[in-house]
């Protein structure tokens, strides 16, 4: 009787952990997935920009942008930031976000 009761409790503690083992497998892959989709998303979005001539060359005028806090505007960064936002007509990026990711390239 002992015995028995002794092997029903075992079979419901190894189910029971098998439950929870592929609970916390499926609950992985979720996140690992959602995860390497952002991921991707966003390398996509920064790989278009930086194979871009007109955003190379507007490195160092969006260095200067940002040095001086948004008060010196070249020419190469005005025409990078008329191109991202004609890529990119959705962006809700500011100017000065812009030239720190053009800086960051």
């Amino acid at each position: 009787m002992i015995r028995t009761r002794l092997l029903g409790a075992s079979l419901l503690l190894a189910l029971s952990c098998g439950a929870h083992a592929s609970s916390f497998i499926v609950t992985t892959d979720t996140i690992v997935d959602a995860t390497k989709a952002t991921s991707d998303a966003t390398s996509d979005a920064t790989a278009s920009l930086r194979d871009k001539k007109v955003v190379l060359e507007a490195r160092d005028d969006a260095a200067s942008f940002v040095a001086s806090q948004g008060a010196v505007r070249g020419a190469r960064l005005e025409c990078a930031f008329a191109y991202i936002r004609q890529q990119n007509p959705t962006l809700a990026a500011t100017d000065a976000q812009l030239a720190q990711a053009i800086v960051a390239i």
